[in-house]
């Protein structure tokens, strides 16, 4: 059974000898520091991109075309005989032309800048913390409708990657799971947009803009996907949208019901029509509010199951068995070495979560650079021995 085989089955809850062996991502910064550690340096990673910075693993949805600013960690998956990752459909589905990026002032260690979705940063050049978003494409209506006409359209023209008909070619042949990868969803587009807090006030002074928005993007997405899917079909949807933070939900759950809900429910039965029965939902923080809404638009599975938001994978597995699973493994354990790493593990990827089906353990976020090589080595050879993996 090859990796996309074994994840069919898995999020199919059929009968199965093992999850897929995967990670979401890296911070960079904890790559570098194993390197130090003694992961032996193969491929390595651009020397450009800061410690802030991702490094992508399996899980990833990585667009082969994206390894200059989106690499791959390549020597940690091959050292740790990881299995084949999810590999995007190539085709840019957002801003397309998209927006130069520009310095617009430098301030030595530290730059204001326009990202290539028009979104103004404060970043430190290094990338070794978060940045500040302080600017975005759209403030009103007017905004919306030029960024609507002029980069959010469904022509293929400048959106697929070079070399299209080999990539295809080479995609269905392989052994990755092939994703739709959408990097933006309703919640969060519409955030690269407005911006957080115009966001939250347009829900209530212009709501007939946000629901055009997202009205929007569904007929985008849809109209653009349908040129593409015949010629590579997909095995999952994955769709980013983070909604949520530490406590819950940064809306109502009845506004996401009002609001988003609806698109949900288009854009998984349109996924549906091409034969995608996987869409997952990638969102941080705590989303227990938010499961049963997802669940009614579409959406089967969900990742990173952050621990430290109040996420117990066992528990959200006994209140939906359904579910698919993805992540769930507390990195915050896994830096306090060998003895939390068992425990962790024993909590978690029990007897009966891996005969159910469904699930995919992994770290409940990117890897942070608290984690020595070491204890991250000692936690995936203990999970691969778990699991079932042969060596």
């Amino acid at each position: 059974m090859n990796a996309r085989e074994r994840f069919n089955a898995v999020m199919a809850f059929e009968p199965v000898d093992r999850p897929p062996l995967w990670e979401i991502a890296y911070w960079m910064g904890a790559v570098r520091r194993w390197y130090r550690e003694g992961l032996p340096r193969r491929v390595g990673l651009p020397d450009d991109l800061g410690d802030g910075r991702g490094a992508a693993a399996e899980v990833f949805p990585w667009d082969i075309t994206d390894a200059a600013t989106n690499p791959l960690a390549s020597d940690v998956h091959d050292f740790l005989g990881m299995d084949p990752g999810f590999r995007r459909v190539p085709v840019n589905n957002y801003m397309c032309p998209a927006y130069e990026e520009i310095i617009l002032e430098d301030h030595g260690d530290w730059i204001v800048w326009r990202d290539s979705n028009g979104v103004t940063r404060r970043d430190r050049k290094d990338r070794a913390t978060l940045p500040a978003f302080i600017g975005w494409p759209v403030r009103n209506r007017e905004e919306w409708e030029q960024v609507k006409a002029e980069r959010l359209q469904p022509s293929l023209s400048g959106r697929l990657a070079p070399g299209w008909d080999g990539l295809v070619a080479k995609l269905k042949a392989g052994e990755h799971p092939v994703v739709v990868g959408l990097r933006s969803g309703y919640y969060w587009a519409c955030r690269n947009l407005l911006g957080d807090e115009h966001l939250l006030y347009m829900f209530y002074d212009d709501p007939a803009l946000v629901r055009d928005i997202m009205r929007h993007l569904s007929n985008f997405w849809i109209a653009l996907y349908d040129q593409v899917l015949d010629q590579l079909p997909a095995d999952a949807a994955v769709i980013w949208e983070d909604i949520c933070y530490k406590n819950g939900p940064l809306i109502s759950p009845a506004m996401v019901r009002e609001f988003i809900l609806p698109e949900y429910k288009r854009l998984t039965a349109f996924f549906r029509s091409h034969g995608i029965k996987t869409v997952l939902l990638d969102t941080d923080g705590d989303l227990r509010q938010l499961i049963p809404i997802f669940l009614e638009g579409g959406i089967t599975g969900l990742l990173p199951f952050e621990v430290n938001a109040g996420l117990n994978v066992v528990e959200i597995r006994e209140a939906y068995p359904r579910l698919q699973i993805l992540g769930g493994i507390d990195k915050v354990q896994l830096a306090r070495g060998r003895q939390a790493i068992e425990e962790e593990l024993a909590a978690k990827v029990t007897p009966e979560m891996l005969r159910q089906g469904g699930f995919i353990p992994m770290v409940d976020h990117s890897v942070p650079m608290d984690i020595s090589w070491d204890s991250f080595r000692y936690y995936r050879e203990r999970l691969r021995e778990i699991v079932g993996a042969p060596r």
